[in-house]
């Protein structure tokens, strides 16, 4: 099979694959009309999220059997076409997972000990302590939303710190040892700390808006590693600066281009969250390190030949 990967992922997906008979193509430059006039040639696509697999490009597509997207998201792909082709659809969230849920773990610890605000006070010569009294997970109800591979490796780690952890799915009774399954209305009541763990959908964007917060009973934190337009900015801003979310992590913002490598506008929504002592802020790196790369790739070598080999 001949398969073209657009994105540059650990080199161990070409090498594999080439290992089992694969004839592995590499282009991360050429641009969408580029790899449109040439995509007819292959039978695999491999990406991430630098070029959108939407109809044109699907339907130009006609050899193709899978298209392996390293990583979990599969929004960049018209999946109901790709389906509707025959196309196989091959993720890997198994691959990151962990890597998510210690960035939660990371930026919950940073907002709530007000760890990165006094280290930069102290790093400019200001020495406060009670003013960077802290606030402890322990006793929290943390609030999942989503209880996929992302959600389920976040609790296990809550967990032992000595929170309650509930979560809502759309897939009923998945609950474990590490969390309790309650209805959205249950867990806006009861949540201290929201945390978000969904794809994007039309039923997920902007999932997080003035209604939303406004049925939250708490004053909470908030953390989204998910996607960016999960949380409506606008609507984020005015509680934060109401008091109602008293801090956020935010890993992901609606800014992103499309393939996540930058910011597509600034405004100032944006422009507070920069600002604010209140807000924790990364780009996009939740599931990136040392270990998911390698992780990612493998799970989705080992799917491919489990399929195609």
């Amino acid at each position: 099979m001949r398969v073209l990967q657009i994105d540059k992922n650990h080199p161990l997906i070409a090498q594999q694959l080439a290992d089992k008979g694969f004839v592995v193509d590499e282009d991360h430059q050429s641009s969408y009309k580029e790899i449109l006039d040439k995509i007819h040639q292959y039978e695999g696509v491999i990406i991430r999220s630098r070029i959108p697999l939407d109809e044109p490009f699907l339907r130009k597509a006609s050899h193709l059997k899978f298209i392996a997207r390293v990583g979990a998201g599969m929004e960049n792909i018209q999946v109901q076409v790709a389906e509707e082709l025959g196309i196989t659809l091959i993720n890997s969230p198994e691959g990151n997972r962990d890597s998510v849920a210690e960035h939660v773990l990371g930026m919950l610890l940073m907002l709530m000990h007000k760890l990165y605000s006094s280290s930069t006070e102290v790093k400019n010569g200001i020495w406060l302590r009670e003013e960077n009294r802290g606030d402890e997970l322990l006793g929290k109800t943390v609030g999942l939303i989503g209880y996929g591979n992302m959600g389920k490796a976040t609790a296990k780690r809550l967990s032992g710190f000595g929170c309650k952890v509930i979560f809502y799915d759309i897939l009923e009774e998945i609950g474990d040892a590490f969390a309790q399954q309650v209805s959205l209305e249950e867990l806006q009541q009861q949540a201290d700390i929201l945390s978000l763990h969904i794809p994007l959908t039309e039923t997920t964007h902007y999932l997080i808006d003035e209604d939303f917060i406004s049925k939250m009973k708490k004053d909470f934190y908030l953390v989204n590693t998910a996607r960016g337009k999960n949380v409506k900015t606008s609507d984020l801003v005015l509680a934060l600066k109401k008091g109602k979310v008293k801090g956020a992590c935010l890993d992901v913002l609606e800014y992103e281009k499309s393939s996540f490598e930058s910011l597509d506008h600034k405004s100032d929504d944006l422009e507070f969250l920069l600002q604010s002592n209140r807000v924790i802020l990364t780009p996009h790196i939740g599931g990136w390190t040392i270990q998911s790369k390698e992780k990612l790739a493998q799970i989705i070598v080992d799917k491919i030949i489990a399929q195609f080999g």
